[in-house]
Formats: structure tokens, sequence, C-alpha cells
């Protein structure tokens, strides 16, 4: 690794990286909430469901297997714009699905909030600008 190239992402496990994306403003609303981990792995993305992992709500299992691909290509969209290398397993620990709200395109959003997530556990939080306390020149 030269001073200039960063290592792949991510640089150590980042776990329990809970991603939830919840719009209500009427009818329809949005939600989906997926908890995942983000383990170094070989190049490229890997992605699997883990032993054991819970799913809340009674999805079948035809539209669990749709909201997960959806919520992988929001993981693959986000890494895409923010990360040059990638070699990472996303692993699926929890996925909780609202009988009427939950659909393909919340999940594609809370892929994609998971990988901010994970890059702010990886970055530390946004600074906040200073700000000036009142009569102070």
């Amino acid at each position: 690794m030269t001073p200039m190239t960063l290592p792949p992402f991510p640089p150590f496990p980042i776990r329990g990286v809970r991603a939830r994306y919840v719009r209500q403003a009427g009818c329809p609303s949005d939600f989906a909430d997926v908890t995942v981990d983000f383990e170094p792995w070989e190049d490229g993305l890997v992605f699997e469901v883990a032993d054991g992992a819970e799913v809340a709500g009674d999805p079948a299992a035809s539209d669990l297997m749709v909201y997960h691909k959806a919520f992988v290509a929001g993981v693959r969209e986000e890494l895409a714009a923010r990360a040059a290398d990638v070699a990472v397993a996303v692993v699926v620990h929890r996925t909780t699905v609202h009988d009427v709200d939950s659909h393909e395109r919340a999940f594609h959003a809370a892929g994609r909030v998971a990988v901010r997530e994970a890059f702010a556990r990886i970055d530390g939080p946004p600074r906040r600008p200073k700000r000036r306390r009142a009569g102070m020149a």
C-alpha cells in the first residue's frame, strides 16, 4: 500500500449497523429496517444472511428475497459512489418488515443508509460548525 492509496472498504469489521428507512407522509409510506455487519472479505461484495437471522413481521419468503435483493442493490450503489476498492461481506442479522409499508424502494434506500452509517463509524460523526456565543467578538 502506497501513501496515496486507501485500504479496501471496510478497513476493519463494522458490526451491528442498523439501517432504517422510515417515511410516513400519508399513503403509501416507506418502511425498511435491517441490521447488518460489514466484514473485510475478498475483492468485491458478498451478501449473506446469517444462520439464525431474525425476521420481524411476517413476509412471504419470496418478498423477503426481493427486499434483500433491493437492499444489496442500494449497498452496491452507495459503495460505488464512496469507495474505490471494495472487499466486503455484508451479513444480515435482522430484517424488520411492515405488512403494508415495506417495499423494494424502501429496502434499496436502507441499503444506501447502511453504507453511510458504516462510513460514519469509520470517519466519525460529521463536524459541526463552530458557533459564536452572543457578546463575543
